[in-house]
């Protein structure tokens, strides 16, 4: 009877992860409710939910399972980086960069941190340090440059970029 909940949690999980991929989030939800209520706090099944949450732009209920997530495991950077995202998308760019700039060091060595904090800079009017930010992401993972021209946040900064 061991076995039956990893393989269960795994089935849910997985189901959820399909519909998800399918774009159909509220299908992708219900599979994550079906999940005994002792396994929901799961990392796997936070940490979904939150991807979930915030595929179907449901932003307040995004933050608040990204803090429930960061009261659970403070040391991951994705209740740090998703809840900032989240915040951002509420127009609560200023709490968002407060956010980011609260977690933990490894931060320091994702870019996306960077990126965010670039674009929060630069939402705020900070172009220098929307700059700093930005080209350190861009050194750390080239992506970024791509991403950065269709980045809306980011129209003001990215001539300025090498």
């Amino acid at each position: 009877m061991l076995l039956a909940r990893p393989i269960a949690l795994h089935h849910y999980i997985s189901a959820a992860q399909g519909y998800l991929e399918l774009g159909m989030t509220d299908e992708a939800l219900a599979e994550l409710e079906r999940v005994p209520a002792e396994e929901r706090t799961h990392e796997d099944v936070a940490q979904l939910r939150v991807y979930i949450l915030m595929r179907a732009r449901r932003w307040n209920d995004a933050l608040a399972a990204c803090e429930a997530l960061r009261e659970g495991r403070p040391d991951l950077s994705l209740g740090f980086i998703h809840g900032a995202f989240c915040l951002h998308e509420l127009g609560r760019t200023a709490e968002a960069m407060a956010l980011l700039q609260e977690g933990p060091a490894s931060l320091l060595r994702e870019p996306v941190y960077f990126y965010n904090l670039g674009c929060y800079h630069a939402v705020l009017g900070n172009q220098e340090e929307a700059q700093n930010c930005i080209q350190t992401s861009f050194n750390m993972d080239e992506k970024f440059r791509e991403i950065a021209r269709y980045d809306p946040d980011l129209e003001g900064v990215i001539g300025n970029l090498a």
